[in-house]
């Protein structure tokens, strides 16, 4: 047998990161928060009988025009994972970056669940109803990845790191709220909660941008 020598079993010294896969990915990101935006003020519009301030988006995802959302929601997910994509190919930290790049795979698998589940807002009871328990876990992982990923995208710049840090305390502090809200006005503040889940997404999607500017400029 050939004898495989150090030299030609060695690992590349460097692996460079794709301006174009980065790019892709930021779009990707940015997309995803407009998409879902969108997608909620079409349904405002098209669901008979909504009230934006009172119905929550859970009850735009359900019933004739559930698509409309679902859409948005799925986009959103995609950004999710694309952000994690990212963050993996642009290690940025140690362990606790690792932590949430999984934390970010976790919230876009549960946005996607959410959306395709379809058991909310219509009084669904029949089989086993998950939505509450997607709704605490996603609470769980949107506070990890915030501040798992504060650390490393210090490296990027500070500003970074305390836009994350405030965006995960205000989510801290927010998010419980929800629940002990009257119904009349849940439906607003459930949209104030998912603007501040579009800060993690773009202030992510900015550092990346940031970063294959660089690049490009080598």
């Amino acid at each position: 047998m050939p004898r495989i020598t150090e030299t030609n079993s060695q690992m590349p010294a460097e692996v460079s990161e794709q301006p174009v896969l980065l790019s892709t990915l930021i779009f990707l990101g940015v997309f995803g928060c407009i998409a879902l935006a969108t997608s909620i003020l079409i349904a405002d519009f098209v669901v008979p009988n909504h009230d934006w301030i009172a119905d929550t988006i859970s009850d735009l995802g359900a019933g004739r025009y559930e698509f409309i959302v679902d859409m948005g929601l799925y986009a959103f997910a995609a950004a999710l994972i694309g952000l994690a994509v990212l963050a993996a190919h642009v290690h940025l930290g140690a362990w606790d970056w690792s932590v949430g790049i999984i934390a970010l795979i976790v919230f876009g698998l549960l946005v996607f669940l959410i959306g395709a589940r379809n058991e909310y807002g219509d009084n669904d009871s029949d089989g086993w109803v998950i939505h509450s328990y997607l709704v605490y876990a996603l609470g769980v992982t949107m506070t990890i990845a915030c501040f798992a990923l504060a650390r490393g995208a210090a490296r990027a710049s500070p500003r970074y790191r305390t836009v994350l840090i405030a965006t995960g305390i205000v989510w801290v502090a927010s998010s419980p709220v929800f629940f002990f809200l009257p119904t009349d006005i849940d439906g607003i503040y459930e949209r104030y909660l998912g603007a501040v889940s579009f800060v993690l997404v773009v202030i992510l999607s900015h550092l990346f941008y940031q970063r294959a500017k660089q690049r490009k400029a080598y």
